[in-house]
């Protein structure tokens, strides 16, 4: 036996051994237990649950989650009168293809990105 051969050997013996001891004992092998998975990168990390705010008051009152900091508030909402006036009359709802001027650039984005997605989805359905 080569000496390379005789080294794998002996850990691979010494590595059941102690396994066979730890569940003879019936106990878990620390390292066992506190494996945590692997990926490509490194240990995978795992994902935080972040509370949800159901407290009405607050909701009504507050920015909820604007605060970044651990101590402080959140900011407070004021009245609609002590906000700038162009900020009631900006487009938060999206405009369908059919709304928007052909002539325009934004109407030949949205077109294009619209083929984009289609052509996207039936590459997901091909097989191969």
């Amino acid at each position: 036996m080569s000496s390379l051969s005789f080294l794998a050997f002996s850990l691979v013996n010494k590595r059941t051994s102690a396994l066979t001891r730890f569940y003879s004992n019936g106990a878990v092998p620390v390292a066992a237990a506190k494996k945590k998975k692997m990926g490509k990168l490194g240990p995978v990390a795992e994902k935080k649950e972040i509370p949800v705010e159901t407290d009405v008051n607050r909701l009504i009152n507050f920015v909820c989650g604007s605060n970044i900091y651990k101590t402080g508030e959140d900011v407070q909402l004021k009245p609609d009168t002590e906000y700038p006036d162009w900020l009631w009359t900006l487009h938060t709802e999206k405009q369908s293809l059919d709304e928007l001027d052909p002539n325009t650039k934004q109407y030949w984005r949205r077109l294009r990105k619209m083929g984009h997605r289609r052509n996207n989805q039936l590459a997901k359905l091909r097989k191969f």
